[in-house]
Order: C-alpha cells, then sequence, then structure tokens
C-alpha cells in the first residue's frame, strides 16, 4: 500500500511517502520511500504541495498510485494546521482515497522505541506548549495545552519534542522532533489495515485562533 503521509504542526513542514506492508510488526511494516522536510513556519502554504510532488515523483510513482493520504491533525497553530489538512482533503478528493487524520504528538511518540513512560511536546506559541503522555507506547494523557512551568515531568522517564520546549524538563531528551512521515503512517496501521471509512478531519487546535473575526472582537 502507497501511503501519503503529511505534516504541518510544527513548525516544519513535512511530506513523504511511505510503502505500508499490512501483517509486519510495526517497525517492519513502513518503508519511506522519499520525504521532504522544509523547517520554517511561514512556509507550510508554499512549499508542501512542491514537496508532495517532488516525494511521489522521486520514488518514481504517479499520484494514481497513491492508495491513502495521512495527515497530522494537530495539535498545532491553526494557520499551519490549516494548510496541511486543507491539503490533504484536496488530494483526497481529487484521487478518490481515503484520508485518515491522526495526533501528531502520536506520532512523534511512535517514534521513540521502547517501553519507558514518554512526555511529548511541541510549540504552542504564547509561551505555551502542546503535549501528551504516554506509557507503553500508548496515549495515556493529553492531548493538552499549558505553560511549561504548570506541567509537571513526572511520571515520564524521557521527553522528545521542540527542540526549543524539551530542555524546560529535567528529563533524558530523545532525539525526535517533529512527526515523521513513517511516525504519522505508523499511527494510523491499524485503520489502514482494516480499510476502514475515515473518520472527519477534525484539526486539534485546542484553543480559539489568534485572529478574530471582526464581529467577535471586543467593542
Amino acid at each position: 500500500m502507497l501511503v501519503l503521509a503529511i505534516d504541518t504542526s510544527t513548525p516544519a513542514v513535512t511530506a513523504g511517502l511511505v510503502r505500508f506492508s499490512a501483517g509486519s510488526a510495526p517497525a517492519d511494516a513502513v518503508d519511506t520511500l522519499a520525504v521532504r522536510v522544509t523547517v520554517n513556519p511561514r512556509a507550510h502554504a508554499e512549499v508542501l504541495t512542491p514537496h508532495i510532488l517532488e516525494c511521489i515523483t522521486e520514488s518514481g510513482h504517479g499520484p494514481a498510485d497513491l492508495d491513502a493520504i495521512v495527515v497530522g491533525a494537530g495539535p498545532g497553530p491553526f494557520t499551519g494546521l490549516r494548510v496541511g489538512m486543507a491539503t490533504a482533503a484536496a488530494f483526497g478528493d481529487a484521487l478518490g482515497i481515503p484520508v485518515y487524520g491522526v495526533c501528531s504528538l502520536d506520532a512523534i511518540a511512535a517514534q521513540v522505541r521502547g517501553d519507558r513512560n514518554l512526555l511529548v511536546v511541541t510549540d504552542a506559541r504564547r509561551r505555551e506548549v502542546y503535549w501528551a503522555r504516554y506509557s507503553a507506547g500508548r496515549r495515556v494523557e493529553g492531548p493538552g495545552v499549558i505553560k511549561p512551568r504548570e506541567l509537571e515531568p513526572m511520571p515520564s522517564e524521557v521527553v522528545a519534542g521542540s527542540p526549543s520546549h524539551v530542555d524546560f524538563f529535567d528529563l533524558p531528551v530523545e532525539p525526535v522532533e517533529t512527526p515523521s512521515p513513517a511516525g504519522l503512517v505508523e499511527v494510523a496501521a491499524s485503520m489502514l489495515v482494516g480499510g476502514q471509512a475515515p473518520e472527519p478531519l477534525v484539526p486539534l487546535y485546542l484553543r480559539r485562533p489568534d485572529a478574530v473575526e471582526l464581529a467577535d472582537r471586543p467593542k
């Protein structure tokens, strides 16, 4: 199964083409054929579609060869997240293939091997972090948004995510900063194996966007 994976929940604009093999162990089920990453929080709209097309071309396939799309649904800032999810939906509609949304923090956690209790944090701006906690690879708390000083590190044993924020926590750091195409597809594995109809794409903003409609602004 050929899967396009997209994430724009962090400053990294990520696209990749992944071959997914049902029935294999999670670590062996995904084979990344091509990947493009640009770290620029202002470039999501400009580079995402070129990244996608470059990955498809590099892999030696065409758009019609895609079987499914997996997109990070956040949590993430409003503008960047909207670009990724709208692009995934547009490709899925044009190609007539399912689009699965997954928690972007789960995709980071999927790349950290082992059964240690894990804390994942990414930049939520406003001096806050998006966070989730994992035990034996399963999310047990979150996702949420909070100021770093208000987030208790324990009982987590390691932390992964935004390099500008992991140092707020007195924990060993795993060098996984953003969702990878392989991590995104691994999180969606059960949905891909079952061939189930995808749920509607719902972005995890966790709070209102910075931009406010004129009618909603305080008088």
